[in-house]
């Protein structure tokens, strides 16, 4: 397929793009709500079952950081291609796995996959979608996280309860299968946003370096660090607590999810289209501090069960509310050519993160209960606001003045009427990297 400087069909390319979150993002989400299946039909202890989402995050991490040099140099549409492909494999291969151990294999194959995956769908908006419209667009597509809650979780539940752990990665194995082929027709390379530099192990490493000298990418990485560590925390015990504590039914946790994933959907693309109009921080610091009070205020449910609706409701709806925009915030840092790499820092720390907080929650939660958990997972959402408010730039937009010491700025265009490269925002750090590449 040719490359285009414009999406003939963008709608059939955000729907490609959404599916490939949803089944991404099922499989990495499911896990948590069978967990005690899987420790039955294993053998396995509860504080043990946590590993499986480290060796998932860990491996994704370390095949993200791979990935992205690869997915800028050779375009977004090979990388998603051979990433969905290999993701299909993987999650077949969870039919095979008798024993923890090949289990925990299948969960590391499924994250390298992932890894080819991480930050390619939010690359991909930005090579391809007006700065002006990649909120808009990124709701829509994180929007299938939330339909993966409302549809795939509780149809994973089912398909658990009635064939087994291993049905639910199949499910999603042959969703991924599709995906694949649609991609294959409805995500053509973006002309223009494929990086000259010649891949290299030192030049990949030079492109990581290169962006951990600015500060802005600095911040951008602690902020997903600091986030996904704090979901890691929060949501990898928060079905089995339900369970013990609460007294829910997988049916009931089941209903929880696919209400959280209905808020998701109702406020993502709408928190987009919202941080195109006024900016992307006010909304994103917004969110975080409301994510992490009622994300704190969980415990409180035992109280009161039906709490347990309405804080996770809110949670999953400020969720989709600051999500939306810090990742079309950071598709805004760098020009094209940088934005696999970008992302898939990015998506490495995040992970490196959600690992560490889903090893750190079993032994917490063994330890002391699901309650400080939550009020650790609500301290790091504090955390991030204000490593957002402070630490990452607001992006420029048309009529405003320029940063201090890029004056020059004012000539070149803040958004782009085609698909392809654009400064936007990348201004700030565009030429810098150029000198330290040359």
């Amino acid at each position: 397929m040719p490359d285009t400087t414009v999406l003939a069909r963008p709608r059939f390319a955000l729907f490609t793009l959404w599916l490939l979150v949803f089944a991404a993002a099922g499989q990495i989400i499911i896990v948590a709500p069978i967990l005690p299946r899987i420790g039955a039909e294993l053998g396995v202890e509860e504080g043990t079952l946590g590993l499986l989402v480290t060796v998932y995050a860990v491996a994704l991490g370390l095949c993200g950081l791979v990935a992205g040099p690869v997915s800028d140099r050779f375009g977004r549409r090979a990388i998603i291609l051979w990433g969905s492909a290999s993701m299909t494999v993987a999650l077949a291969l969870h039919g095979l796995a008798n024993s923890y151990e090949a289990l925990l294999l299948a969960r590391a194959a499924s994250g390298a996959a992932g890894g080819m995956l991480s930050g390619a769908a939010v690359a991909y908006i930005g090579d391809g979608f007006r700065a002006d419209r990649r909120g808009w667009a990124s709701g829509w597509v994180m929007s299938g996280f939330s339909v993966g809650q409302i549809i795939g979780i509780p149809a994973g539940i089912a398909l658990a309860e009635a064939g087994g752990f291993r049905m639910p990665f199949l499910g999603f194995a042959a969703v991924m299968g599709i995906t694949f082929v649609l991609a294959f027709w409805a995500l053509p390379q973006v002309a223009g946003t494929r990086s000259r530099q010649r891949l290299t192990v030192g030049s990949a490493l030079a492109s990581y370096s290169d962006l951990l000298r600015w500060s802005d990418t600095r911040a951008a990485s602690l902020v997903y660090l600091v986030l996904f560590a704090g979901v890691g925390l929060f949501v990898i015990y928060f079905p089995s607590w339900l369970e013990s504590e609460l007294g829910f039914t997988s049916a009931m946790v089941a209903g929880l999810y696919a209400l959280g994933g209905t808020a998701n959907v109702l406020t993502g693309p709408q928190a987009g289209r919202l941080s195109d109009r006024i900016g992307r921080k006010p909304v994103i610091v917004i969110a975080t501090v409301g994510v992490g009070a009622c994300m704190a205020l969980t415990p409180l449910a035992r109280l009161w069960p039906p709490l347990a609706f309405v804080f996770f409701f809110s949670v999953m709806a400020l969720t989709a509310g600051r999500i939306s925009p810090l990742q079309a915030l950071l598709t805004e840092l760098v020009p094209a050519q940088r934005r696999g790499v970008l992302m898939s820092l990015s998506a490495a720390v995040g992970n490196v993160g959600f690992a560490g907080g889903s090893a750190i929650a079993g032994v917490i939660y063994a330890a002391s209960g699901f309650g400080i958990n939550a009020l650790l997972a609500g301290a790091m959402s504090a955390l991030v606001a204000v490593v957002v408010w402070w630490g990452l730039p607001e992006p420029r937009r048309d009529g405003e003045p320029c940063p201090p010491g890029l004056e020059d700025c004012a000539d070149r265009p803040v958004t782009t009427t085609l698909s392809g490269p654009s400064p936007e925002a990348g201004h700030m750090v565009e030429s810098a990297l150029e000198e330290t590449a040359a």
